[in-house]
């Protein structure tokens, strides 16, 4: 698929030949690539609804993306660091934190750039929907402030839940998805900086999640998974 993923599609049966069809039972396996490791998900059989205006029917099952979750998340492919640098919207500094919290303009009095560190903590939650799929992630983002001699210093960690939905279609003999974030919260887990209500800094984070986060998933989602 890519340098973090590769899938298999190797024949789970014989193929079923019937007068009108043939059946094909494919494994749709999604591993890390270059490490073949039994996925934790069970495969539940399922059949296609019988249908005949078209020569070919591709079904795919939640084990396919539920596999396609575990070889990502075990891959890192979750994990994402937001810098000064690649930041397409605007700088983030400790001034521009500072500006909404109080507690982070007294702690960094010198306005600093900021890095944004997301990690996922467990696999995502896949549940398949038609169509489409949404995905429940649970993870934390490191807050921390660029020193001048390169070294970082934490600021504070938030917990993160994200509620996404992914659509699906088939283009050129790929599969593909299209992101959108529909729900996301924000808990406190630590700060070195001092409690502070994290409503104050939902939008700032939301929007850098937004401009940021989803554009990149998005971009990747649009290379598409090869078909069988």
């Amino acid at each position: 698929i890519d340098d973090l993923a590769e899938v298999d599609y190797s024949l789970n049966s014989l193929p079923a030949v019937f007068q009108p069809f043939i059946d094909l039972d494919l494994k749709g396996i999604i591993f890390p690539a270059g490490n073949y490791i039994d996925s934790p998900y069970m495969a539940a059989p399922f059949t296609i609804p019988d249908q005949s205006d078209s020569m070919l029917y591709l079904a795919f099952s939640e084990y396919f993306f539920q596999t396609s979750s575990f070889a990502y998340y075990t891959a890192g492919a979750f994990n994402m660091t937001i810098a000064e640098e690649t930041c397409s919207y605007f700088n983030i500094s400790t001034e521009i934190f500072g500006s909404i919290i109080p507690e982070v303009a007294k702690y960094s009095v010198t306005p600093y750039p900021v890095m944004l560190k997301l990690m996922a903590t467990e696999v995502p939650v896949i549940s398949l929907e038609q169509d489409s799929f949404t995905a429940e992630i649970q993870g934390f983002m490191e807050v921390l402030a660029v020193l001048p001699d390169s070294t970082t210093q934490l600021l504070f960690t938030m917990n993160i839940a994200a509620n996404s939905s992914i659509s699906l279609n088939i283009f050129d003999q790929k599969l593909m998805g299209s992101l959108c974030l529909n729900r996301l919260q924000f808990s406190l887990a630590h700060s070195n900086v001092g409690f502070f209500e994290v409503s104050l800094l939902e939008n700032i984070l939301s929007y850098i999640i937004q401009t940021e986060v989803i554009p990149s998933a998005n971009a990747k989602l649009s290379k598409g998974f090869p078909l069988p």
